[in-house]
């Protein structure tokens, strides 16, 4: 069985109704970066950080997994299929994708401020006093500005290992998440759909689809034999 690899931006969820954070009304014009998504930020107003979770958690409740979401379920009945996604939505679980890497963390878990391997599933509001086990404040479990990726090197291992790699809705301007189109072995099929121009050298295994995602998708062939 082949194994097809797809990285997923803003772009696939974006199509659900989630605002991203760098297109022009995007949720950077409302908040400064570093106010909201920085160890920096969390020291100085940890209230702030948390209501702005709070809100992008709530928003869960009001958007459901999109065609192109549902079409990268529909790939694993051919297909053995990794998702690494920078987004923090569940969009790619509710469509019901079995093998999901989150880079950047997840809305719906909490961990500890003080030890990041004390994490909890979470699906309502997190409020200053809201303790983990060690009795450290319960902060988001996202991967901010300024920190580790912890799952970095698991993604780039997986994406050695395709035989297809496939890239969603994402500018490729966010590292280290965007240096793994960089792992793929030589001469393996790339397919990029996005509607922006994205940076990426020209070379005959790589095909660029300007087109959003739910309507790039129907540009694939994945159900025919590659």
């Amino acid at each position: 069985m082949k194994k097809i690899v797809v990285l997923t931006g803003a772009g696939i969820s974006a199509e659900s109704g989630i605002s991203t954070f760098r297109d022009a009304n995007g949720l950077w014009d409302n908040h400064d970066i570093m106010e909201v998504a920085s160890p920096h930020g969390w020291a100085n107003n940890p209230e702030l950080v948390l209501n702005f979770y709070n809100q992008r958690r709530r928003q869960l409740k009001e958007v459901a997994p999109n065609a192109a979401h549902l079409y990268l379920k529909k790939l694993e009945e051919i297909y053995e299929v990794v998702i690494i996604t920078q987004n923090v939505d569940d969009l790619h679980e509710r469509a019901g994708s079995s093998n999901i890497i989150h880079l950047h963390g997840e809305l719906r878990k909490v961990r500890s401020e003080r030890n990041e391997d004390l994490i909890y599933e979470w699906d309502k509001d997190v409020n200053l006093g809201d303790l983990a086990e060690d009795r450290a404040q319960l902060r988001p479990y996202i991967v901010w500005f300024g920190e580790m990726v912890p799952l970095l090197d698991k993604a780039a291992e997986e994406v050695m290992g395709a035989d297809i790699l496939l890239v969603i809705g994402t500018s490729l301007q966010v590292y280290p998440a965007a240096s793994l189109i960089h792992y793929i072995a030589e001469g393996k099929p790339v397919y990029i759909i996005d509607p922006n121009s994205v940076p990426v050298p020209k070379k005959p295994h790589i095909q660029v689809i300007r087109k959003n995602a739910t309507e790039g998708v129907k540009e694939l062939n994945f159900f025919s034999s590659i």
